[in-house]
């Protein structure tokens, strides 16, 4: 592996409001990889120490890869024949599929030039019967008057190792995005209002109420209060009664959203909700300069869905198409695991790496960091029922620009009562975010292995050599890398890896087995064998035995060449 980039988590500052997620502890074990997304995803599931780690743990998949529209983007390889695409495509999905849990999905992010055909492919793989939902992404609001269609939508599809009846029991339901503020600062999160009072006459719900500014109130006319009397003292003491207008107004009963039931998510997500390209360009070029704004950024709130609805705080999230590393400082904000890679070294230096470096240091507050005070309700005694806070501030909008040019109504006894029974406010923005964690750097070694078409049969590259040729021997032939003895590189069981650059001969082995710990056998990988010390090896009786780098690993295909 490479560096270590760490961050620190900041300290809370007296009247700011933070959300449960800014308590979240900010996640160490993460991986950012410099290389081609085939080659990351073979290391993931073949390297036995990245093998042990992520194969069947991934709990997220999001890839938003190349669309194959035959544009070009600075930053991506997008130009691609469509038989070629669909096969990297699939040989990605086959790894993807192994690394996912049997609770997990993949969330592919397409439009619609390859749409159809990634269908047909991830039915494929991963069956039909695994298909969750295609989700309909509503990634601009403008209209493109240049085309004959103004694409406004892209599409995600959804596939899991579970059906979609056993899936739902895993996934979460989307908060419900009411108007909820935190006046107070309660623990239990935000909370909605309505008055403590119910239709009708019941004598054992008739008594007084005294606020906190000694301010006495009875029922009013036609209603109760909302239970009765020892009722009332207990969710007072639960802090579950609310008394605006700084103390003095008539009580009302806190519902805090958390307890609430969430929402089945729906497959259109508007833009409003979930943000749009424009919105993520916005955000990247807060912290770059306008001239390197990456292409086609993902706004964080699309990916703070995905991740909320397929995953939990510490699930590993991995996304093999990084760009400017959306999917990863989301995951990261969000308390997530995450591994990721790019291909192409300008985008990695100039976008990824950054931008994930200014999230775990604290430096990158836009985005999901910090969500913005919603409108609330301000009235004394509630909004009249079946009205929101922004149904009420628009209401009041419109009366204000009916008043504009008329003085006399602006003083109506009437208008004022209307102003009163619909006032709202803006509630504080809230921090999500502070920082903290830490992810390895990481590049993929040179290839040690290339077939050599005009000999037909594969040859070591000149970087076949030292810690390189040791590190893809033993990832090669499944061992663990390991430096208890000198003599040896890896470890698998009771079986060390030995690896020798030039000829094998007897006297070598001889040394070989003199540091051979007892009970154990040795693999011998070497470049060059001399003639018998296959036979050599098998006279010490202990399981031993000799591979031929690199034709014992890639063997001569001896049919082929003969047609």
């Amino acid at each position: 592996m490479g560096e270590t980039v760490v961050g620190s988590q900041a300290e809370k500052v007296d009247g700011t409001t933070y959300s449960e997620r800014a308590d979240l502890t900010p996640q160490e074990d993460n991986l950012l990889i410099l290389g081609e997304s085939g080659d990351v995803l073979e290391a993931l599931t073949r390297v036995p120490e990245l093998k042990a780690k992520y194969l069947g743990k991934v709990k997220c998949v999001y890839i938003d890869p190349p669309f194959n529209t035959a544009q070009t983007f600075t930053n991506y390889e997008d130009n691609l024949e469509h038989s070629v695409w669909l096969t990297m495509m699939r040989d990605r999905l086959v790894h993807l599929r192994n690394l996912l849990s049997d609770d997990g999905s993949i969330w592919v992010h397409l439009d619609d030039v390859e749409n159809h055909r990634m269908r047909m492919l991830l039915d494929e793989i991963f069956g039909m019967n695994y298909f969750l939902a295609e989700i309909s992404w509503q990634k601009r609001t403008t209209r493109e008057n240049r085309a004959a269609f103004s694409s406004d939508h892209d599409t995600i599809l959804v596939y899991g190792k579970l059906n979609n009846v056993e899936w739902k029991m895993h996934r979460n339901k989307l908060l419900r995005k009411e108007d909820g503020c935190n006046l107070d600062q309660d623990p239990r999160g935000p909370w909605t209002s309505s008055p403590f009072t119910a239709q009708g006459f019941r004598p054992n719900q008739m008594y007084s109420i005294t606020t906190p500014t000694g301010v006495t109130y009875l029922p009013p006319e036609g209603r109760c209060w909302g239970s009765v009397e020892d009722g009332y003292k207990a969710l007072l003491r639960d802090g579950r009664i609310h008394f605006p207008k700084n103390g003095s107004g008539r009580p009302r009963v806190k519902s805090f959203l958390n307890e609430k039931d969430g929402l089945v998510p729906p497959t259109t997500w508007l833009a409003n909700e979930v943000g749009t390209n424009d919105e993520a360009k916005s955000h990247v070029s807060s912290f770059f300069t306008k001239s390197d704004v990456f292409a086609t950024p993902k706004p964080e709130r699309l990916l703070e869905r995905i991740i909320h609805i397929a995953t939990k705080p510490g699930d590993i999230v991995l996304d093999v198409f990084a760009g400017s590393g959306t999917t990863a400082a989301v995951a990261q904000k969000m308390g997530r695991r995450w591994v990721t890679c790019e291909l192409v070294e300008d985008t990695f230096n100039r976008f990824t790496r950054p931008r994930l470096e200014k999230v775990i240091r604290g430096e990158d507050m836009g985005g999901i960091s910090t969500s913005k005070g919603e409108r609330v309700d301000a009235t004394e005694d509630g909004l009249p029922e079946g009205m929101t806070a922004d149904e009420a501030q628009k209401f009041t909008s419109a009366l204000n620009k009916l008043l504009k040019d008329n003085d006399a109504l602006k003083k109506s006894a009437d208008v004022k009562l209307l102003k009163a029974l619909s006032k709202t406010a803006k509630s504080p923005d809230t921090v999500n975010w502070r920082g903290g964690g830490a992810f390895t750097v990481a590049k993929l070694s040179p290839t040690c292995f290339d077939y050599d078409p005009e000999v037909g049969y594969t040859i070591l590259t000149p970087e076949a050599t030292g810690d390189v040729l040791c590190r893809s021997l033993a990832a090669h032939l499944g061992f663990f890398l390991s430096d208890e003895n000198p003599y040896f590189v890896g470890k698998r069981n009771r079986e060390l890896l030995c690896v020798v650059e030039g000829v094998l001969d007897s006297r070598k082995v001889d040394d070989i087995m003199a540091n051979l710990p007892g009970n154990h056998s040795a693999v011998i990988a070497a470049t060059v064998l001399d003639e018998g010390v296959r036979e050599h090896v098998r006279t010490f009786k202990n399981g031993s035995r000799v591979v031929a780098v690199p034709l014992d690993l890639f063997p001569f295909d001896y049919d082929q060449e003969e047609n």
